[in-house]
């Protein structure tokens, strides 16, 4: 693994990609379980990824993203990431996982699970739609950070049409929430270095 301040430094938009890279199944999976530690609210994890790869998808995902022609025709793959907004369904599977794998001790699982249904029970949509944005923007960084500790690149794309790639996918529009496309591969251009704004503008201390 590539040391992680060369990963953070080095991380580059890119939009031309080697279409001869392609990643593997089992790499790719273990890109996103290592996305996947990212923090979330509560441990519920709403991030969902559907991952384009296979030309008939592409095509099918090209004129959603109509101006991100390269990164969707010449990338390994165009992972979607979307926030699932019924991710409290999965509390008991990971509560119930955490005590198997003796993380958490059963009494802290149903305290959680309790408080949970309760929360989850009277909690506006919108407030829920919110948590699960803020939860997946987190995953989101970190699928780029870690693709780029496996040496490879990527480009996240908010310019795409979110009124209807859920359908184009068969995915249920109303659960699932496009928050950005993230194109991955080995680059096939150097990418620009651009200018941060510095900490005493951007921090405050008190």
């Amino acid at each position: 693994m590539t040391h992680f301040m060369d990963v953070l430094k080095g991380r580059r938009s890119i939009r031309k990609y080697d279409p001869e890279v392609k990643i593997s199944r089992e790499e790719m999976e273990e890109i996103l379980t290592e996305a996947s530690l990212a923090p979330s609210s509560l441990n519920l994890q709403p991030w969902r990824f559907l991952v384009i790869e296979s030309p008939e998808a592409k095509a099918k995902l090209a004129p959603l993203a109509k101006f991100n022609q390269s990164q969707v025709q010449t990338s390994s793959a165009v992972i979607a990431v979307f926030a699932d907004l019924q991710s409290h369904t999965y509390a008991e599977e990971i509560f119930t996982k955490s005590v198997e794998f003796g993380i958490m001790p059963e009494e802290v699982k149903e305290r959680q699970i309790q408080s949970i249904s309760k929360i989850y029970s009277t909690l506006p949509e919108q407030i829920n739609k919110e948590l699960t944005l803020v939860d997946s923007g987190l995953v989101s960084m970190q699928l780029m950070l870690a693709a780029k500790a496996h040496g490879y690149d990527t480009n996240p794309i908010g310019g795409f049409e979110k009124d209807q790639i859920a359908e184009a996918f068969d995915m249920d529009k109303d659960r699932y929430v496009p928050i950005m496309l993230i194109s991955i591969g080995k680059a096939d251009e150097e990418g620009y270095q651009s200018y941060r704004l510095p900490v005493d503008t951007i921090a405050q201390w008190k």
